[in-house]
């Protein structure tokens, strides 16, 4: 397996993933519209056979304090073939995404997912209990890349324009 970052070359691919894995193109939409909007900070896939089996992107947010903005990562969407999940390329993706992330600098990740797959990845309900989101309490979760980065943060958060939250 190979993970590395997206090409153009892996656009049609990479939709292909989404629509699969969702069942239908509205997280498939998101990635064009991010991409379109240059949101992307970081856009993985896994590849195998010289097919892309999953794909993993993260998008520039923030949270609104009273004292300003404090700046955060989405992970939004995360994806893998049917075909091919429960054998781990998700898990990869995430620890290769969250590592790049972490040497660029980045202290903050928030995901919006299922309560019982993301925690063993470090992401926490717990974390974002200060923040306000529109999403369900126990499916918001954050980890820090950088221990303490959430400590004394509550506010909103605010994700790109493109979700249409």
């Amino acid at each position: 397996m190979i993970i590395r970052n997206e090409s153009t070359a892996d656009w049609a691919a990479i939709r292909s993933v989404n629509e699969a894995a969702f069942e239908g193109s509205l997280e498939a939409d998101l990635v064009d519209k991010l991409r379109a909007a240059g949101d992307i900070l970081l856009s993985l896939v896994a590849i195998s056979d010289n097919k892309i089996l999953g794909h993993i992107l993260f998008s520039r947010m923030s949270i609104q304090t009273s004292t300003g903005l404090v700046p955060a990562v989405a992970l939004a969407p995360m994806a893998v073939l049917p075909d091919h999940q429960r054998r781990g390329i998700g898990g990869q993706l995430i620890r290769k995404a969250l590592s790049s992330l972490a040497a660029h600098g980045e202290k903050i990740v928030i995901v919006v997912g299922h309560p019982n797959y993301y925690p063993r990845f470090g992401f926490s309900s717990e974390k974002t209990s200060a923040i306000e989101s529109p999403f369900a309490p126990e499916a918001f979760m954050a980890t820090e890349l950088e221990p303490g980065a959430l400590d004394g943060v509550r506010g909103k958060v605010i994700y790109p324009a493109v979700f249409e939250l």
